[in-house]
Formats: structure tokens, C-alpha cells, sequence
């Protein structure tokens, strides 16, 4: 891992939750307030709750195990577990789940998205 990855890596442990809801809330001021956040990127887990504007429950979402490859101008993202409390997003997770899902990288974004693969790279097989 180069050092620029070693770095924000750092960045990403120590940025705190609160800055995180604040400018999330910001952006999605009107349609949503982000109530949860928590991202653990050694063990590659992120649950987040929200809540949409008029909603009065929260919908949780727990993403696992995932990976971006970065390969000859083109990414693959993999998602192995996703779900929610709501069903019909548990739903809609469960058809990009499991699956690999390769997408150009835009010439311009190569150096971010080399950076953030380095910082995703795929789970080493358990031997």
C-alpha cells in the first residue's frame, strides 16, 4: 500500500461521526437526515440509518465484504452482503449482491479511483 493510501486511510479511522451526519444532513437537507453512520474499513462493513423526510421510522442498511478492483481503465465493484430493515430494499440489495459489476473509470478520476481500489482491494482466500 503506497503512503498516500496509508494516509487516508488514517483520515477515514479518525474523521468523527458527528462531521460525517453534518455535511451528509447538509446535502440531503429536505429529502433525508442521516441518523447513524458507521464505516470500518479494516473489516469492510458500513451501517447506516436514515430517515426520510415524513417517514417516521428509519431505515437501516448494513453493507459487508466489499471490494473495488481497479484493471486496465475499468473497475469492478463487489458487494458480497447487503440488506436492510426494509424489505423491498433488502430486495433490491439482494440483485447487486454476490455479483461483480464492472463499470469504465472515467480518464480523468483514474488517480482517485487507483487510490480508492488500493484502499478496497479483495479479501485474500481464507486458507
Amino acid at each position: 500500500m503506497t503512503f498516500k493510501a496509508r494516509l487516508i486511510r488514517i483520515a477515514i479511522n479518525l474523521t468523527p461521526e458527528w462531521l460525517i451526519k453534518r455535511v451528509s444532513n447538509f446535502i440531503l437537507k429536505e429529502i433525508a437526515e442521516l441518523k447513524f453512520f458507521h464505516f470500518d474499513l479494516e473489516a469492510r462493513k458500513l451501517y447506516v440509518e436514515v430517515q426520510l423526510l415524513g417517514e417516521s421510522e428509519t431505515i437501516q442498511v448494513w453493507v459487508e465484504d466489499f471490494s473495488l478492483i481497479n484493471e486496465n481503465g475499468s473497475c469492478t465493484l463487489v458487494i458480497d452482503q447487503a440488506r436492510s430493515n426494509r424489505l423491498w430494499l433488502t430486495n433490491l440489495l439482494s440483485k447487486i449482491a454476490g455479483r461483480a459489476w464492472r463499470f469504465p473509470a472515467p480518464a480523468q478520476f483514474g488517480p482517485y479511483v487507483s487510490l480508492v481500489s488500493e484502499l478496497l482491494p479483495p479479501k485474500a482466500p481464507a486458507s
